[in-house]
């Protein structure tokens, strides 16, 4: 299997200092946006954007919950959609790399890996949906957004990715899957930070997916996410690597974050 290699972070948050001309150092061909990288009502996100195109081979760009802020979730994904098309018609006649907008997206990297990625929206629970609709900005600068609609796509993201893993683990038993999404898809202890086991708002930002065929699978090598603000690397007990390399706002990194970390799938010495 030949091997791929990315740079995977999150929570950039470059609506804040120092702002979309953020200096990112490039260590991998393959770079990984999960999230929370900057407001999509502003040009500059798409200015840096289009930045990264001209030095990496694939741009893979997750929406997270900050980006349709000032907006409306339709009105972001077509934008960056809007882009997309564009980029592709530049690349189509220069050398830059390709954007891949992962919005409930397959992208098959080669002959034995795949990319699922989407936002994967968390399942508020009943008990904490009145703290997270009062607490969670998204509530109030996305425009027609609520717990239920939240709550509706956080179960078409789950049922798309459990299709998309069982059809692949069926179908094509020999690809490693590696899953994208903004939110965590976990509450196991190495992927909490302590100071937030028991937070009364812990379901706006994490999922426990360990029932989910999405979870289950022995397909999947790796699942990458952001949101939490809180980086992680492990592997847990079905082999799975679970990463997150979260920047989050400059009061709160936690000091794990690490700009030029590289993670690859694929290799003999490391074969997740």
């Amino acid at each position: 299997m030949t091997s791929v290699t990315f740079q995977i972070v999150s929570d950039l948050h470059l609506e804040t200092r120092p702002s979309y001309n953020y200096a990112l150092k490039q260590t991998a061909p393959n770079l990984a946006l999960l999230g929370d990288t900057g407001h999509i009502a502003d040009d500059g996100i798409f200015s840096f954007l289009e930045k990264q195109l001209h030095r990496y081979w694939n741009v893979f760009f997750v929406l997270g919950n900050h980006e349709p802020a000032n907006g409306s979730w339709p009105a972001a994904k077509q934008r960056v959609r809007d882009f997309a098309d564009r980029m592709e018609q530049l690349r189509s006649r220069s050398t830059i790399g390709r954007f891949i907008f992962l919005d409930q997206t397959r992208y098959d990297m080669n002959d034995g890996i795949t990319i699922l990625g989407c936002t994967l929206f968390s399942n508020v629970s009943r008990q904490q949906a009145a703290a997270v609709s009062s607490r969670f900005v998204d509530f109030n600068q996305i425009r027609d957004w609520t717990i239920d609609r939240h709550v509706e796509a956080h179960t078409s993201d789950l049922n798309w990715l459990n299709k998309q893993v069982l059809e692949i683990g069926a179908l094509q038993p020999q690809r490693r899957i590696i899953v994208f999404t903004h939110y965590s898809p976990t509450l196991d202890g190495r992927a909490v930070d302590e100071k937030h086991v028991n937070s009364p708002v812990i379901s706006g930002f994490a999922t426990d997916l360990k029932d989910e065929d999405c979870w289950k699978s022995g397909s999947v090598a790796l699942w990458a996410f952001g949101h939490t603000h809180y980086s992680c690397d492990f592997t847990d007990e079905l082999g799975k690597r679970i990463v997150a390399n979260q920047k989050g706002y400059q009061h709160d990194i936690d000091g794990e974050f690490t700009m030029t970390k590289t993670f690859t799938v694929g290799t003999a010495t490391n074969p997740i």
